[in-house]
């Protein structure tokens, strides 16, 4: 198979899919594989490195013009002139993103295959996981940045100085994004406090302990309670597909202390708090309400060498599978083809057409292949 790897065009977005050790596997495996020239120089991988692994190093238009494209974020409007039917392997994020690439996804037949409702047999997110972890790690490094006063934060250091604790960090959801985070506050000594619809066990696989959190029953009164007091709120909310829910509403928001910080993890897939909307790492953050908000699409493209090989690792597998066998591949795995999003011009994940409002168009993978 001919398998496209171009370089990505989203702000600040240095990460690359696949890195060469992975290049090499597909084509040890007889794969032609067309690397766009410079695309993993932001990960710290040289057009050399890309060359002696075996990939032909090409434009982007010869690195679209292939049977996969594997990518790391959506295509963006520039790019929608390669959709021309292919199979693309990337983050699409339908449910939160602008509908015209939904729109040129179906009128265009792609077949778009994200790693964001990919499954595997425990029906755990593999390829989203080592994101959501970056992610997760990265929101408190920010918010105790934007609470430095000269970025008009409160004022206030996350941690211990001389044994005393100061602030209060609220991490709202407690899957891989918010366990993350909840360990980084905890370990630099805030007061952190982690919302979930139920308590969870420390998994084995993220290997970290949270015995310095409290846990609290996500509902809109303990949220509210919260957020009264919070420093540093994080949006860890994640409704598989779906757009995610507002669970801090702008009244809450009001009501936080003027200075405090909110990152809002969740906004690739619309963001769970009512007063977000996208930015990006040129420009991040603003103030509403008189919280400083930070809501940038794509976080994990500010560690672009540790997010790439942690995604080409998790991505490869079904990379090659998906090299190896085509769409054959879904016919006996129900967590890889719950993946395909968009097919022939339909929608084939329900929770993405539940999001958009187009149920009408939605039509089970299995029908159609």
């Amino acid at each position: 198979m001919k398998i496209g790897i171009p370089k990505e065009i989203k702000n600040r977005e240095n990460r690359v899919a696949l890195t060469p050790d992975a290049v090499r596997t597909l084509a040890d495996q007889g794969h032609a594989v067309f690397v766009e020239t410079g695309a993993g120089l932001g990960s710290g991988f040289s057009d050399q490195e890309y060359r002696l692994a075996g990939a032909n190093l090409v434009s982007a238009a010869e690195a679209w013009a292939t049977d996969l494209v594997i990518k790391v974020k959506e295509p963006l409007p520039d790019e929608y002139r390669y959709l021309t039917g292919q199979l693309v392997f990337t983050f699409f994020h339908l449910a939160g993103v602008e509908p015209g690439l939904t729109d040129v996804l179906l009128e265009s037949k792609t077949t778009a295959i994200a790693y964001e409702t990919l499954e595997d047999a425990q029906q755990k997110l593999p390829v989203l996981a080592p994101m959501s972890a970056v992610a997760g790690n990265m929101a408190v490094l920010m918010g105790g940045y934007y609470l430095a006063r000269f970025n008009q934060g409160r004022g206030v250091q996350l941690g211990t100085v001389m044994g005393r604790q100061y602030g209060k960090v609220v991490v709202i959801g407690n899957g891989v994004v918010g366990r993350h985070a909840a360990h980084v506050a905890s370990s630099m000594g805030a007061a952190t406090y982690i919302a979930g619809l139920r308590r969870k066990q420390a998994s084995a696989s993220l290997e970290m302990k949270l015995d310095d959190v409290q846990f609290f029953l996500s509902n809109e009164e303990n949220i509210s309670a919260h957020l009264q007091e919070a420093d540093l709120v994080v949006g860890a909310v994640l409704k598989r597909g779906a757009r995610a829910p507002h669970v801090v509403t702008e009244a809450m928001v009001r009501q936080m202390p003027k200075g405090s910080v909110i990152v809002d993890v969740s906004i690739d897939q619309g963001g769970c708090v009512e007063t977000s909307r996208p930015t990006s790492h040129s420009d991040p953050v603003f103030i509403h309400h008189g919280v400083l908000h930070y809501c940038v699409t794509n976080m994990p493209g500010a560690y672009p060498r540790t997010s790439t090989m942690a995604l080409s690792e998790a991505s490869l597998p079904y990379a090659l599978r998906l090299a190896n066998e085509g769409l054959a591949c879904m016919q006996n795995d129900p967590g890889l083809a719950r993946a395909v999003n968009t097919y022939q011009g339909r929608l084939t994940c329900l929770p993405v057409a539940g999001a958009l409002g187009r149920e009408r168009e939605y039509k089970p993978l299995q029908e159609l292949l």
